[in-house]
């Protein structure tokens, strides 16, 4: 008797091997971060920066839950500080030697690496938006100055009058800035820091990272600071974490403050290690502050600054944290 066995063709799938479908996990449980700057913020605008803190990483949040992307929700915490005066971004941004807002923005997808920029911005509402837009409708990642604005115009971003993004507390800014002569150790002159930024994590997993900022009071016009460039106020890699950076504008972006962070974490340090090493490591080696928020691929946060004082605030487990002082943690349930 001769037995024929007949073989299955490699390309067909066996009878008894049924293929599944694969479903799209969405089991991450989404985290967002935020912060409002570091500096020597006086006591008369500690309760303006944790009430606009709490109030960003709750829009964020909000995003989050509703299942929306990482990259529209610190979109979404960003331009809710850009629309407060007590922060150094959009309206209530500090002014160049001119007497002029000049703002820019960064925000950055860690699935892909993506980027866009802008920097040298006038007279638009929100820079962080128009960044966005460089990241999903641009070839290029940093746009600046005219170019930023035609950008801008192109994608439907309406223009707003001379002068309207011009606030008091900026004006009285560049005034001390004139009256000393000095930048002093922080980016908004000597009394108060600027930047405002957000990390996020979504239900799949991806992070993003916005950062943006009006810069230094006082500062040359067409001065370029760190917020655009990415490395240095901002970060994120879905395979390691995301990290926002605020301080001394310099130094962050000589020291590579945002990577340095990500590269630490990425040798196996836990981001708040991590935070507090470079932080502390560009303040020892350049002699300026710096603050940074952190989030890891796996949720968890650091937080670090140098200087006097940062807003911060976040949400995660349901759970609202804050704070603006050393050692200081608050919780609105």
């Amino acid at each position: 008797m001769v037995l024929i066995t007949i073989l299955p063709q490699w390309n067909q799938e066996l009878p008894f091997k049924k293929k599944k479908k694969r479903r799209r996990r969405r089991n991450m449980d989404p985290i967002i971060i935020v912060h409002g700057g570091a500096g020597d913020i006086p006591e008369s605008r500690v309760q303006g920066k944790l009430d606009g803190v709490k109030t960003a990483v709750i829009t964020g949040n909000k995003i989050l839950h509703q299942g929306g992307s990482a990259l529209d929700a610190v979109e979404a915490a960003v331009v809710s500080m850009e629309n407060d005066e007590y922060f150094n971004a959009g309206y209530g941004s500090v002014l160049n030697l001119r007497g002029e807002v000049e703002m820019e923005a960064s925000i950055m997808c860690g699935k892909n690496l993506d980027v866009g920029a802008v920097t040298l911005v006038k007279d638009f509402e929100h820079p962080i938006s128009i960044a966005h837009k460089v990241l999903t409708d641009s070839p290029h990642s940093l746009i600046g100055g005219e170019g930023a604005k035609l950008f801008a115009l192109s994608k439907g971003f309406a223009p707003l009058p001379p002068e309207s993004l011009i606030s008091e507390n900026a004006k009285h800014a560049l005034e001390e800035f004139k009256k000393h002569g000095e930048f002093g150790r922080t980016e908004i002159g000597i009394r108060e820091g600027g930047t405002v930024g957000a990390v996020a994590i979504d239900a799949d997993g991806n992070i993003a990272v916005a950062t943006s900022t009006g810069g230094m009071s006082g500062k040359a016009v067409g001065r370029i600071g760190d917020t655009p460039q990415i490395g240095s106020g901002t970060y994120a890699d879905n395979s390691v974490g995301g990290v926002s950076t605020t301080g001394h504008g310099e130094s962050i972006l000589k020291y590579c403050l945002a990577h340095s962070i990500i590269k630490l974490m990425e040798s196996g340090i836990n981001p708040t290690a991590a935070t507090k090493t470079a932080v502390e490591g560009m303040t020892s080696r350049l002699n300026n502050t710096a603050g940074a928020i952190t989030l890891s691929k796996m949720g968890d946060i650091g937080i670090h600054f140098s200087s006097r004082r940062m807003a911060w605030a976040y949400i995660k487990n349901k759970k609202l944290m804050y704070g603006i002082n050393h050692n200081q943690i608050l919780e609105d349930k």
